[in-house]
């Protein structure tokens, strides 16, 4: 086999932006030229990016991609280059690869299984390509064949498993690709980020290579693309088991070009990070994604001082650390739109504080303890903030309420109403406060209160977007820990001193989160086998009565709750701010979970856990 050199290209994609597309796709071209690179692989729908959704089923928008395909072919004179790309023939959408061979197209190699849990719904828009089968389609006036496909460069065979291919067991396009005695395999993947994930794609793209006995080349997309999924960039080398290179992840570069030499010798291998440092890099590249994306001039957050928001006031500052650490504030500054004057540079914090402005907005009901720690957390990263009380604009709707029925609400008759309409009562000044800004407003949601529908619709799960509705407490309430150590936020301190709470009944009644639900530990458990795992109420408790350390009948009880309080909210969750995927599961109904908004509410089953 000659020795050649590789490469592999992520990108930060954008649905309909087919200028700044083509001139991402150009750039990587070109700095695989300069290294000299002889085959460069870009990710699975590199044209039109991944998260097109519903324009893949038009007929317009597969012919515009093959539009911009015909623009890339004077950027490949002396090199190959392999670009994901939807096609249609006639009625039906393939999800594809275009191999350009010297600024000549020469094959399509087609998607062979489809992507359908999680937060795919690929069988919506593509068709898969038959085993074995090979068509033409008709490009720049030639036939060129396009379907399950290999390719020759300077003696060496290469071919295609494209994303979902390579995670089908013994059904994989790559035995027979094996079969057919390939020296090469390029993976062009848009696979969604979940911390851990990584670790899982190492190991599969290890093994492919040493079943297969050929080198094996995977490459990601990058970066929050449409708004939900974060593609987390990987590019991966590997040969006979060995891996030989890997990139660093997350990267706020527009793209990165990572090449090989066809040699059996590690060249560069980034190291694998821990999930709560995973945790802060997906979020800040969305954060940073969404902002510049959605063309918003910043970000504004109500600040209570617990533990939700301010793991999001955290988020937006290593954001920003993190981006001027990769781009320079030059660069940083113009993809978010914010003035740079190389004579006067803005500090990290003063950077912070023209993009996230905060507010405290405080009842008769909020402790000194959480106005002192918003306080802090808000000077310690720099963030502008801002406290008033509401106490005004509740006593003007509940007298409203109590003159309209006859009679004064009491904390013993009208709790929940009490507590919601001061949430309520936070959200509309707020976004007073995001409107005069051009800001995003962030919801503070987490899921474990989403499962339970622990929170106020149209007060706390006021925004535009929701950072951590994907991700559950126990892990938020342990990462502001982490972080307070290992980001050297010491303005955390305060924060990770308090219980959760509320802070919505009189101070008298003491209320805290896991009173009023259940343990956050508790929550999780069930969580992960009721909603990722899909189990009965029954399998539920079956398996946790023998893992926790909880009495019987009060393990009934918090399933019990769970699951009531599950079925009865999935109104709420169909109504949350979009949000980032960032666990391996999350409970969103539009990507991963779907839920019926009426139902029985798993009645009989509960029942049968009183029969026990």
């Amino acid at each position: 086999m000659s020795s050649i050199k590789i490469a592999g290209a992520t990108l930060n994609q954008t649905p309909l932006d087919w200028k700044g597309n083509l001139e991402r796709i150009i750039g990587a071209i070109h700095e695989a030229k300069s290294q000299q690179v002889e085959i460069l692989c870009f990710p699975e729908l590199a044209i039109t990016g991944y998260g097109s959704e519903d324009l893949f089923l038009s007929y317009w928008y597969p012919q515009k991609a093959v539009v911009q395909l015909a623009k890339l072919l004077p950027h490949c004179e002396g090199i190959t280059v392999a670009i994901g790309i939807p096609i249609r023939i006639q009625e039906k959408v393939y999800n594809t690869v275009a191999v350009i061979e010297n600024s000549k197209v020469i094959g399509f190699a087609a998607k062979q299984f489809m992507a359908i849990d999680g937060v795919h719904y690929e069988f919506r828009w593509f068709t898969p390509w038959p085993a074995n089968e090979v068509t033409e389609f008709e490009f720049e006036g030639e036939k060129i064949p396009l379907g399950d496909l290999t390719f020759h460069h300077k003696g060496i065979h290469y071919g295609f498993e494209i994303c979902e291919d390579a995670w089908r067991g013994s059904l994989r396009p790559g035995y027979r690709l094996c079969n057919r005695k390939v020296d090469l395999i390029f993976n062009p993947s848009a696979s969604h980020f979940a911390m851990g994930k990584t670790k899982e794609r190492i190991e599969l793209i290890q093994n492919s290579s040493k079943m297969f006995e050929c080198y094996y080349c995977y490459v990601n997309l990058l970066g929050n693309e449409a708004g939900r999924m974060i593609f987390d960039g990987e590019i991966l080398l590997t040969k006979n088991g060995e891996l030989l290179g890997r990139n660093e992840l997350l990267a706020f570069q527009d793209f990165q070009v990572l090449s090989f030499d066809l040699e059996p010798k590690v060249q560069k291998v980034a190291p694998v990070i821990s999930k709560e440092e995973e945790f802060v890099q997906a979020s800040a590249l969305a954060l940073f994604d969404y902002l510049r994306k959605s063309k918003s001039k910043g970000f504004v957050l109500s600040l209570s001082g617990g533990a939700d928001s301010s793991s999001i006031a955290i988020l937006i500052a290593e954001m920003v650390r993190r981006g001027l650490a990769e781009l320079g504030q030059q660069i940083f500054c113009e993809k978010i739109g914010l003035d740079y004057n190389p004579e006067s540079p803005f500090s990290e914090k003063e950077l912070v504080g023209k993009l996230l402005t905060t507010a405290y907005q405080g009842t008769k009901n909020s402790s000194t303890d959480t106005f002192e720690s918003a306080k802090t957390l808000a000077e310690s990263i720099g963030a502008v903030f801002y406290s008033w009380t509401i106490d005004e604009e509740v006593s003007s709707y509940t007298q409203k309420i109590e003159t309209a029925i006859g009679r004064k609400l009491t904390w013993e008759k009208d709790d929940i109403t009490l507590q919601n309409i001061q949430a309520r009562s936070r959200s509309p000044i707020i976004w007073m406060l995001a409107n005069l800004n051009n800001a995003l407003l962030l919801n503070t949601s987490n899921r474990s209160e989403g499962d339970v529908g622990y929170s106020t619709m149209d007060g706390d799960t006021s925004g535009s977007i929701s950072p951590i509705a994907a991700v559950d407490k126990f892990f938020i309430l342990q990462w502001l820990r982490w972080a307070e150590k290992n980001l050297n936020r010491s303005g955390l301190a305060l924060v990770n001193s308090l219980q959760p709470s509320a802070e919505l009944r009189p101070l008298e009644r003491t209320q805290t989160d896991e009173a009023d639900l259940m343990p956050y530990s508790v929550i999780i458990e069930i969580e992960k086998l009721a909603i990722r795992d899909r189990r009965s109420p029954m399998d539920v408790y079956l398996i946790l009565a023998d893992e926790l350390d909880i009495p019987g009948p009060v393990l009934k009880e918090y399933i019990k709750k769970f699951f009531r309080l599950w079925s009865r909210n999935q109104w709420k969750r169909e109504r949350v701010a979009p949000s980032f995927h960032l666990d391996e599961f999350n409970i969103d109904p539009k990507t991963w979970y779907r839920f019926p908004i009426l139902s029985g509410g798993y009645a009989e089953e509960l029942e049968l856990l009183d029969q026990l």
